[in-house]
């Protein structure tokens, strides 16, 4: 949370991985206040180990430079209300849930699209969607795919 271009702009930032989180960092860069949600375990990447600092990996550390966060069980009713509003106020909001995963975490909706008339909601969706649109987009996954 600096001054920049992006000063008074609010990212709720529901990804994970790389290109969300990496998308994100640039926009807390620029000057965004970005708020990352993580699951109650917190991201995937904070065990992508070695190298680490302590117990957090240096990848983790490094794409989610400038971020606020907050732990939220999608799951639960009260957190997934939670995401809800914080997805409603944001001016930006970044989600890469495969199709398929978001009813997993139990919730009846996504977070809605923010509702300012300047917000935006870009798409990360890796898989398309084509007939592989419910499968996760990672580099062992995607190698394979191009031509096909």
């Amino acid at each position: 949370m600096t001054d920049g271009p992006l000063s008074g702009v609010l990212v709720a930032d529901f990804s994970r991985i790389l290109a969300g989180p990496y998308a994100t960092m640039l926009l807390a860069d620029l000057g965004a206040d970005v708020i990352k949600v993580e699951g109650p375990q917190g991201d995937d990447t904070r065990t992508w180990t070695p190298p680490a600092r302590g117990d957090t990996s240096t990848y983790y550390l490094g794409v989610n430079r400038g971020k606020r966060s907050i732990a939220l069980d999608l799951r639960d009713d009260g957190d997934a209300r939670l995401a809800r509003e914080l997805a409603r106020r944001a001016d930006v909001l970044v989600e890469n849930f495969r199709p398929a995963a978001w009813p997993s975490t139990g919730s009846t909706t996504r977070p809605s699209p923010p509702a300012t008339p300047a917000s935006c909601t870009p798409p990360s969706a890796g898989s398309g969607r084509g007939p592989e649109r419910g499968c996760p987009a990672t580099t062992s996954w995607c190698r394979p795919c191009p031509g096909s």
